[in-house]
């Protein structure tokens, strides 16, 4: 990736005792390029206004360029305009919107992965006060998944299969295309949750084949309290509004009310309009730059990553050893050492930020039987010689244990 695109991050420039920082906890959220803070200020400075309800001339163009971030995203991932997008905080929000809108009874069962995000568990979990059965699809010992054991696991009473595309944990890139065949086939409504694909990787929604699909503004360049909720016309039409409140409605007296059109009937009260502004300008520099440049910056760095870490004895990787079966993130221990001791002491003598914890898979980490892991995840302004650091680093942390 050229480095004049570094430049566009002003917090790479930023140093702790004289040194450089690295940011490699990339997965968790990105750093902004100058143009969306330069958006968010231009936005709030000559802009702002509420939407959707003044008829004067600030009002409509403020009005505009919220609507027009939803146009940016639907483009991104080719869906059929901006009736399809509808905005939320996150991803989390995204997959909960769904779960507490679609119509499950008493024994539908919702398919999931074990290595899910808790975000795509936890709903689903709720659900089961209503008698909703969640069943897992088991990950193997490679940290993948068995097409066969789904086909195995489906019944006539299976209604949604929800699964991460990229895991956050193990970096598996799960074969999502091929779970949107068997789910069109048997008519299963299919979720995706793409907060660690959609920043990475070109991603396009019809090919795929899922009827909704969640990922973030904030793991891509955007602001926080953004995210995204991806769903085929006719399927949002089915659902029953997550919120009740203002721009969510068309017409309301003491007695009903009717929802307003997509995608604002999903987005109850005063919109979050300047990030989401801002999240379209996010969605126009990533564009400019090219997903597949991006998406093979990525690979080139974490095939690096994942060879060097492999010949540590002391280090342990979670999730494929084949560096093309998993996105731009690595898990890993090394033996005798506390997960939190390795990432501090990356933190306090390299200046290397990376994650450390159970990375909210608490269930896949006790599967594997362990409390948690030091987790590197990249993105398109980390270089070569930021990862050839930090493997480093790793080499000089292993060698305190002997």
């Amino acid at each position: 990736m050229n480095e004049k695109i570094r430049e566009n991050f002003p917090f790479l420039k930023r140093k702790i005792n004289g040194k450089s920082i690295i940011f490699l906890d990339n997965a968790a959220s990105t750093q902004k390029p100058r143009v969306v803070i330069n958006a968010l200020k231009d936005f709030y400075e000559n802009h702002y206004a509420n939407i959707h309800r003044g008829l004067y001339k600030l009002s409509q163009e403020a009005s505009e360029m919220y609507e027009e971030a939803h146009d940016k995203v639907a483009k991104f991932i080719n869906a059929d305009g901006r009736e399809e997008i509808v905005f939320t905080k996150n991803t989390t929000e995204s997959i909960n919107l769904v779960a507490k809108s679609l119509n499950l009874s008493k024994g539908d069962e919702v398919i999931v992965t074990e290595m899910e995000h808790h975000s795509n568990l936890v709903p689903w979990m709720m659900l089961k006060d209503k008698g909703v059965i969640l069943k897992y699809l088991k990950v193997n010992e490679n940290g993948e998944i068995n097409i066969d054991n789904l086909n195995e696991m489906l019944t006539k009473k299976t209604k949604v299969i929800s699964t991460v595309h990229i895991s956050n944990f193990l970096g598996t890139i799960n074969p999502v295309k091929e779970i949107g065949r068997i789910a069109k086939e048997k008519g299963i409504t299919f979720i995706v949750d793409g907060a660690q694909s959609v920043p990475h990787m070109p991603i396009d929604v019809k090919k795929i084949g899922c009827d909704f699909l969640a990922f973030s503004s904030h793991k891509m360049c955007g602001p926080t309290g953004i995210g995204v909720l991806y769903g085929k016309k006719e399927k949002l039409e089915e659902l029953s509004p997550f919120l009740g409140g203002g721009d969510m409605i068309s017409e309301v007296d003491y007695n009903q009310y009717k929802v307003n059109k997509l995608p604002w009937k999903f987005e109850a009260g005063t919109a979050n309009i300047a990030d989401g502004y801002a999240f379209g300008v996010a969605i126009d520099f990533l564009s400019k730059i090219g997903m597949e440049k991006i998406w093979a910056h990525e690979q080139k760095l974490i095939k690096y990553a994942l060879e060097e870490l492999q010949k540590i004895e002391e280090v342990v990787i979670y999730g494929p050893k084949e560096w093309s079966k998993r996105g731009g993130l690595v898990s890993f221990n090394i033996s005798g050492l506390d997960c939190h001791d390795v990432a501090a002491i990356l933190d306090s003598k390299y200046n290397i930020c990376v994650r450390s914890g159970h990375h909210c898979t608490m269930p896949m980490h006790k599967k594997i039987g362990i409390n948690g892991s030091v987790r590197a995840s990249l993105y398109l302004y980390n270089n070569l010689n930021e990862v050839e650091k930090f493997v480093n680093a790793v080499k000089e942390i292993a060698e305190m244990v002997n």
